[in-house]
């Protein structure tokens, strides 16, 4: 708001200036060219779902009598030193594989021979390309102590593994329904590559200019959610070499697409007519309550409370858009 006059006796004046949305001139948006990958599951894609089902029910068996040996898994204690000397928290009763690929290499030759009660000080250099960001290129002191030895019994991938699972009378049984879900899943990863395929060619053929507020939101909110999926992770968004102002400059041309995009896809749905039903919420919620654990009047509740059934709304209409889109779309199959 600028020019401001309040004078006495006269009524108050002021300019105000607004960003609009701009008039759309919406290009074709049927029949839009788009490739798609076929479904395809093999069977060592089923192998591998066997393999980490047989890995979540495996056991760990004590080892009397001997040292750590690599392929064993240890029972520790571990806390550790920084280099500047302060004192990290104890961890108590991890369990480490001797060997593995995922240590330290140091560790694992420490780990070798040590036995149940014995306790040693290790100290781990971390090379400047290692994973962990806070790690790279640190020094830190280690006190292990190994509280027990096991080993690592993996079941066999048989039927008596099928129904100790409690819902499967056979291996057979087992792997017809890992087939079905890696199937669904790799349907619903298609169906995502399809609709963003769909949204980029709608983009590139509108030719008008996007508000530079909404392209700033879009900015912001990206760059929010990346230092948020950090914190989410334990990891303090501050403390990890990010520019973030850099990293939010940075989303300006992505940002500008997605800014397009919503108005799109907006303008078509106001002219097809399509919205979210309420059948359509209430179903969306009973899945989100069912995931949750929670009644659907607990979960409706909690959004309505938070401002969340808006945006509920708005994913149901956008996602009615792009099913239209899809399906007036030119496929390709690859």
């Amino acid at each position: 708001m600028t020019e401001l006059k309040i004078d006495d006796n006269q009524p108050m004046t002021f300019k105000a200036e607004f960003e609009v949305l701009p008039l759309v001139e919406m290009p074709d948006y049927k029949g839009l060219p788009v490739k798609a990958r076929t479904s395809s599951v093999t069977e060592e894609d089923v192998d591998k779902e066997v393999d980490r089902l047989r890995e979540e029910a495996a056991r760990y068996d004590p080892v009397e009598g001997r040292a750590a040996a690599d392929g064993d898994h240890a029972v520790l204690d571990v806390a550790f030193t920084k280099e500047d000397g302060t004192q990290g928290k104890r961890d108590e009763n991890v369990l480490v594989e001797v060997g593995s690929k995922d240590n330290h290499k140091d560790l694992n030759l420490a780990l070798v021979g040590m036995e149940p009660g014995q306790t040693k000080e290790v100290t781990l250099a971390y090379g400047e390309d290692h994973d962990n960001e806070s790690l790279r290129g640190k020094t830190v002191r280690y006190t292990v102590t190994v509280k027990g030895i096991k080993t690592k019994v993996v079941p066999a991938a048989d039927d008596e593994f099928a129904k100790d699972l409690g819902e499967f009378a056979s291996l057979a049984e087992l792997r017809d329904k890992l087939r079905r879900q890696l199937t669904a899943a790799e349907e619903r990863k298609i169906d995502r590559e399809v609709k963003n395929a769909l949204i980029e060619a709608l983009v590139q053929r509108a030719g008008f200019e996007v508000p530079d507020a909404l392209i700033e939101r879009h900015m912001a909110a990206r760059t929010e959610n990346a230092a948020r999926g950090l914190a989410l992770q334990g990891i303090d968004p501050t403390k990890v070499g990010v520019d973030w102002e850099k990293y939010r400059d940075a989303q300006r041309e992505e940002s500008l697409k997605a800014a397009k995009a919503d108005i799109l896809l907006d303008e078509i749905a106001r002219r097809e007519g399509i919205e979210a039903l309420d059948g359509e919420v209430d179903a969306e919620i009973a899945r989100y309550a069912e995931r949750m654990k929670k009644t659907k009047d607990v979960v409706r509740a909690r959004m309505e409370k938070d401002g969340d059934l808006g945006a509920l709304k708005a994913r149901i209409r956008e996602e009615k858009t792009l099913d239209l889109l899809k399906a007036n779309a030119t496929m390709e199959l690859e």
